[in-house]
């Protein structure tokens, strides 16, 4: 199955991403602090690439794996700390 990422779009409280496969998922955009504090502009520039979704100018990187399992931002940088 693909789970390749085609577009994504925001509200003031969620980032809605919608997959190849055809799923759409919501996630609270508090789980991402640079994207929750970024300006509407900076949250376009997003690039796509097989495996998620990338912002250069933000330093943010969402794996869609990551957000299929749940993970936010803060439990990424919990793990990768251990």
């Amino acid at each position: 199955m693909n789970t390749s990422p085609k577009s994504v779009r925001f509200d003031d409280d969620s980032m809605w991403a919608s997959l190849v496969d055809g799923r759409n998922l919501v996630v609270a955009l508090a789980w991402f602090p640079r994207l929750l504090n970024a300006a509407s502009e900076q949250r376009l520039q997003v690039e796509f690439s097989s495996t998620g979704l990338h912002w250069d100018a933000l330093d943010e990187d969402i794996s869609v794996a990551g957000l299929l399992a749940g993970q936010s931002d803060a439990i990424r940088r919990l793990l990768a700390s251990v």
